[in-house]
């Protein structure tokens, strides 16, 4: 149980033998993310895949309070969620080794209402400790949109997942709120060990920033969005050559709004979002490929505006 911000909050371990039961785990996916070709298993296979029935599969729910602090467990109260399923991490060792077991963690959840309460960090926590003290699995793995802040701020900082691979357009053509069939689908496949203590380099941002460590970086750019003229973050500036210890790559504040308000018929504004993407593509791959390590995610304040940062280390 969590109060935040005043508002109380429920997290819970679901299991139930009665399929209707798990349809709003469905219901929910299709609120947040609004992609009908991308649903979850169907209810009765949801009964069979509970690692509290039949198999591997953990089902996390988020439920808020009413007004007077009492929890009521039902669809109206459900407000977030957590899906994923045990598999393993060495293909030839396959299940024969407990320690090559890990938690593919698919989806994590929040409605929109509920998104500034910090949900995210708190079902994740509550999966580490499911999953140490339940499971015995020490390794949960997922992926997530590169382009994504709010996303890398919390795996990569918070948690310090290790980000092991970059999947180009991992998923097609994939649509719905929070993507677009036009801007492919690129994913960080990312390991988090859950018995490793998060290790953080000492980084001054405003100094790398100052100092020509910009792999890629941003400007301002006026535009006409769907909901009028505004100003947009555009990408500039890629270099790919730099040798230095430590790099930068830019991505744009809020890419979950750049997706929604450039998708428009004017085609340079549109192709906008697919720039950041192409770019970054280029810059994670090259970088990767020369031995550069993801250590961080850093937002910073610069001349007035909020910018997001992903920091590189040369490795030895």
């Amino acid at each position: 149980m969590h109060t935040i911000k005043g508002k109380k909050f429920l997290l819970k371990v679901e299991t139930s033998h009665d399929h209707p039961d798990y349809q709003k785990y469905e219901d929910l996916r299709f609120e947040i993310w609004e992609e009908p070709n991308d649903e979850l298993p169907g209810t009765r296979n949801m009964v069979c895949e509970n690692y509290f029935n039949d198999g591997s599969a953990l089902f996390i729910a988020a439920y808020a309070a009413d007004e007077d602090g009492t929890f009521i467990e039902d669809d109206g109260h459900f407000v977030g969620f957590s899906y994923g399923f045990v598999g393993v991490e060495d293909k030839n060792v396959g299940f024969k080794d407990p320690n090559n077991l890990v938690y593919y963690s698919q989806y994590t959840g929040i409605k929109d209402a509920y998104l500034k309460y910090g949900l995210g960090i708190h079902i994740k926590e509550f999966q580490k400790k499911i999953m140490l003290d339940i499971f015995g699995v020490g390794t949960v793995t997922c992926t997530f949109d590169p382009l994504t802040g709010v996303n890398a701020y919390r795996n990569i900082h918070y948690f310090g997942m290790d980000v092991v691979d970059y999947k180009v357009a991992h998923y097609g053509s994939f649509g719905g709120r929070l993507n677009r069939a036009d801007v492919p689908c690129d994913r960080f496949y990312v390991y988090w060990r859950l018995n490793e203590e998060v290790q953080r380099p000492e980084i001054d941002i405003h100094k790398l920033v100052d100092n020509d460590h910009m792999v890629l970086s941003s400007e301002i750019r006026d535009v006409e969005g769907k909901d009028g003229h505004i100003p947009l973050i555009i990408p500039k500036d890629l270099n790919c050559d730099l040798e230095k210890e430590l790099l930068l790559i830019e991505i744009p504040y809020d890419f979950y709004t750049m997706i929604r308000v450039t998708d428009v018929l004017d085609e340079t504004t549109k192709k906008i979002p697919l720039s950041w993407r192409l770019d970054t593509r280029k810059a994670f791959l090259t970088l990767l490929e020369r031995g550069y390590k993801i250590v961080d995610f850093l937002p910073a304040q610069i001349e007035e505006r909020i910018r997001d940062f992903y920091v590189l280390k040369r490795l030895e």
